[in-house]
């Protein structure tokens, strides 16, 4: 039996309101995925409708097996490589999770979840002083880097709360702090997998809304902003790109 689908905005109602707004004014929708962030972090349920919580894809969420399902392993197609500086845009806590320590990579994070940002400054140089350099606390479109800093920038696990017109301001912040012909990994849903829609349901439940963006057009918009897609590589849900400019 398949599950039964809530309503969700389509994406041009949610690119509409967008493309009213300024940059400044992305406060709003930043914040919501900030406060939707930090209540997981903090270990807090979620009240959510029974319908919500009925379906497959809630009780995976809810066992922790979705983790393993939508995780992007941006290691397989961009490992870091000794003495690199990598920027990890999002980074939640990846730095207590992935092993940079056995890639001996400097570690830079920014990220919008203040525990995630808290948690990380004060347990990163503990577990190697040496290759952590910090988290700074911000939005993916205002990074709080140099120009031509690093050799490889990521960002995984979040594009999907925003609009592709945001994400073309990400992509020009990234290109700023890469060094020339260097290298982006990232990951968007693929709206044609089967558990996408459901996925973009419960997460909009979460605390926030999910924009469901055909791969053609994140392609586009890519090319647009001068970047060659260099690899793509499919998962469950998400799709990693590794791009060069």
């Amino acid at each position: 039996m398949s599950e039964k689908k809530s309503p969700l905005p389509s994406n041009q109602e949610k690119s509409s309101w967008f493309a009213e707004q300024n940059l400044d004014n992305w406060h709003t929708q930043i914040m919501a995925v900030q406060a939707r962030f930090d209540q997981e972090y903090r270990g807090e349920s979620f009240e959510l409708p029974s319908e919500v919580e009925a379906m497959p894809i809630f009780h995976d969420y809810a066992s922790g097996n979705l983790t393993t399902k939508i995780v992007s392993p941006f290691w397989e197609i961009a490992k870091p490589k000794k003495n690199q500086k990598c920027l990890d845009i999002g980074c939640g806590v990846s730095f207590l999770i992935y092993p940079w320590r056995d890639w001996e990579a400097f570690f830079y994070g920014q990220e919008i979840s203040t525990i995630a940002r808290d948690n990380l400054n004060q347990r990163g140089s503990l577990l190697n002083y040496k290759l952590f350099k910090g988290v700074e606390l911000g939005p993916a479109h205002q990074l709080k880097y140099e120009a031509n800093q690093f050799d490889l920038a990521i960002a995984t696990g979040f594009s999907c709360y925003y609009p592709l017109e945001y994400w073309e301001e990400v992509v020009k912040e990234v290109k700023r702090v890469l060094k020339l012909e260097c290298q982006f990994v990232f990951d968007v849903v693929n709206p044609e997998q089967p558990m996408a829609e459901n996925w973009a349901i419960l997460e909009t439940y979460l605390g926030a809304e999910v924009f469901l963006e055909p791969l053609e057009n994140w392609e586009k918009m890519i090319k647009a902003r001068g970047g060659k897609i260099v690899k793509r590589q499919p998962g469950e849900l998400f799709q990693m790109y590794k791009v060069k400019f």
